[in-house]
């Protein structure tokens, strides 16, 4: 659990057990499975099946604390995963995303949620800024850096509208300003957390695939 949570809101404290539970909701589809940390916004992996994509998520445990670490949160060292749910989605194909919302994910979103998502913001503009000129193509095509940063902008765009964020075009050109209202409509009454494991698997996962992708400098 995130840094032991307390009884007075979503803050969570450090010196979290090195041993805890993490919650973990499985979307299973035809050629692939998601494994999401329900309280952990942006742990999220797939693989073939339920199984892959859980070992998935242990794998990726050290990468995904530098973005916890960011927001000032303790991953504990070594999780124990907790399948508290499980959804079919046809929809997931071997090219699929997360998409069922989960039952859990109800209520306003704690803070220490929206603290991963600027994490993940930063983190992944920090890897667009180091990897600008160390960047190795992708197989068989595939986009380049700059594609994959101006794909991640224009989804963000897409998932601030779907909480109701309206502004001008040329407003909604600049990522920081969607970012920033993005923000401010999720701490208000259109608060989802189901959005915030939503884009904050996206931008980690992209990054990653830079990070992967990215020729050692």
């Amino acid at each position: 659990m995130p840094r032991g949570r307390t009884r007075h809101g979503p803050g969570y404290r450090r010196n979290s057990p090195a041993v805890s539970a993490v919650d973990v909701t499985v979307e299973v589809g035809r050629r692939k499975a998601f494994a999401s940390a329900l309280e952990w916004p942006g742990w999220c992996r797939s693989g073939r099946d339920e199984q892959a994509a859980l070992e998935a998520l242990l794998d990726y445990r050290d990468r995904f604390d530098v973005v916890a670490a960011g927001a000032g949160l303790d991953l504990p060292s070594s999780p124990n995963l907790r399948v508290v749910e499980r959804v079919e989605n046809p929809r997931v194909s071997s090219f699929g995303a997360p998409y069922k919302r989960s039952v859990h994910e109800a209520g306003t979103v704690p803070s220490h949620e929206l603290a991963l998502l600027e994490s993940s913001w930063r983190a992944f503009d920090g890897v667009i800024v180091a990897r600008a000129v160390a960047w190795q193509p992708a197989r068989r095509g595939g986009r380049d850096q700059a594609a994959i940063e101006a794909h991640v902008h224009d989804v963000e765009r897409a998932y601030a509208r779907s909480v109701g964020v309206r502004s001008a075009p040329a407003e909604f050109a600049d990522p920081a300003v969607v970012r920033r209202r993005f923000i401010s409509a999720l701490r208000g009454e259109a608060g989802d957390r189901y959005w915030v494991r939503r884009a904050t698997w996206h931008v980690l996962d992209h990054m990653w695939e830079i990070e992967d992708r990215s020729i050692s400098v």
